[in-house]
């Protein structure tokens, strides 16, 4: 039992001792990238990260194999966890202190500003001042939530289109010969070589009046005239399933290469045909890997800024627009922080929605 509890603090105080150094070193970072050298405070703070650090590896010394196996161990673990933390729950809670702001005429564009040298007055003051007066105004503009909308539109269809495209293409793939797959899934990814933007401009120049498409339709004497493709939705559908195919067609890909195919033979044998079997067995197999490719594609979609700017023209109403215009052309910080913490809750609650029914439908099976 004293051993027991002798680990538990030296546990606890090299946590205490890591999450000082991280301080001190977060600190230290900051005096170097503002005042430099010169500052009289950068050598206490590195003095600090040099003493808590020390401190840390000789009570790890001290501790016996067992507890620095398990302090490691944990530690490997909770770096994914630290990760998360400091770049997306950090940024997003300095989005939301925005979004509870007023636009002012200032450097940062917005009032109020936390000065933790007041002291606990100053957090005070600061938290009294925050309201959600930029939320109320995004209920009381139609442009808002008639943006939501068609981003929700957009993305559903396109997350559709690519799915009814990028299914067969993995399907193909999982069932070409072994010495072929290789090549394919090289042909998949190779898209990604090129700049994102340079493959949006392509498709401009593809899907013009005086494009290949039209000039390919013409010539072949299924239409007359040019279509008009390009500023339209239909454009913008165009981009996202070319932009966005890898996404889908890789995760389903990685279910259905790893399928069993004596199931399939076992189905036919019971009488199935090849049809009933891809839906009895194929189809729900596969079900993990399209649910990771909706997501994938749905997530990047619902804000996506370039493809509707380049290929949907004025039109094209997107949330990722609608952001764009409100911190760059407006400068209006805190309506737009407002904009983009309503974004990120449409995503993430369906995504917890999703993920619990899934564990109760695996808690009803067991």
């Amino acid at each position: 039992m004293i051993d027991e509890a002798a680990n538990r603090r030296n546990a606890a105080l090299m946590i205490a001792l890591l999450v000082a150094a991280l301080y001190f070193a977060v600190r230290t970072a900051l005096l170097l990238a503002g005042p430099g050298l010169d500052d009289p405070a950068l050598p206490v703070h590195v003095a600090g990260l040099v003493a808590t650090l020390g401190g840390f590896l000789a009570l790890l010394n001290k501790s016996d194999a067992d507890q620095r196996r398990a302090f490691l161990g944990n530690g490997v673990i909770g770096l994914p966890y630290f990760w998360l933390l400091a770049l997306f729950l950090v940024p997003f809670l300095i989005v939301l202190k925005i979004s509870l702001s007023d636009v002012a005429l200032a450097r940062p564009p917005y009032m109020p500003q936390l000065d933790l040298s007041g002291g606990w007055t100053a957090i005070t003051d600061f938290l009294s001042e925050l309201d959600f007066e930029n939320f109320v105004f995004l209920t009381s503009d139609d442009l808002y939530w008639k943006a939501y909308l068609s981003s929700l539109q957009i993305a559903v269809i396109a997350t559709f289109a690519t799915l009814l495209v990028g299914y067969p293409m993995a399907y193909g793939m999982a069932r070409a010969p072994k010495e072929w797959q290789a090549t394919l899934l090289m042909l998949v990814i190779l898209p990604f070589w090129t700049s994102f933007l340079i493959r949006v401009y392509s498709l401009m120049g593809i899907l013009g009046n005086e494009g290949l498409l039209n000039q390919l339709l013409l010539w072949t004497g299924l239409i007359s005239t040019p279509l008009q493709i390009l500023n339209t939705k239909i454009a913008v559908y165009i981009g996202i399933v070319y932009t966005y195919l890898p996404f889908m067609i890789l995760p389903i890909y990685a279910a259905l290469e790893k399928m069993d195919e004596s199931l399939l033979e076992a189905a036919e044998d019971l009488g199935c045909s090849r049809l009933e079997a891809f839906w009895l067995v194929t189809f729900p197999l596969s079900r993990g890997g399209i649910v990771a490719g909706c997501f994938l594609v749905f997530i990047p979609t619902i804000g996506e800024f370039v493809i509707p700017s380049l290929l949907g023209g004025s039109g094209t109403l997107m949330i990722g627009k609608v952001l764009w215009e409100e911190f760059f052309n407006n400068r209006d910080w805190p309506v737009a922080s407002a904009v983009a913490v309503i974004r990120l809750l449409i995503l993430i609650v369906p995504f917890i929605l999703f993920q619990r029914s899934e564990e109760r439908a695996r808690q009803a099976e067991k």
